[in-house]
C-alpha cells in the first residue's frame, strides 16, 4: 500500500450511508481510494482526528455493515 497523505490534502465526499443530520457522519476520499487502492474513511464530526485507512475488502465489509446496521 501507498503512504497515506495528509489529510487536508484529499477530497472527503459524506457515504450516502450517513444521517445528513449532523449526527452519523461518515467520510472517504474516492480519489484517493481510485489512485492508490488506499480507502480512507474519518468521522466528519472531527475532520482534523484521525482516519482508517482500508484495503478494498476492509472498505467492503465496512460498507456491508453500514447496509446491515442502518
Amino acid at each position: 500500500m501507498s503512504s497515506t497523505p495528509d489529510p487536508r490534502d484529499v477530497r472527503w465526499v459524506s457515504s450516502t450511508y450517513s444521517d445528513g443530520q449532523g449526527g452519523n457522519c461518515v467520510q472517504w476520499a474516492p480519489e484517493h481510494a481510485l489512485a492508490t487502492g488506499e480507502f480512507l474513511v474519518r468521522d466528519s464530526k472531527n475532520p482534523g482526528g484521525p482516519h482508517l485507512a482500508l484495503s478494498s475488502t476492509g472498505f467492503a465489509g465496512l460498507v456491508e455493515f453500514a447496509k446491515n446496521h442502518a
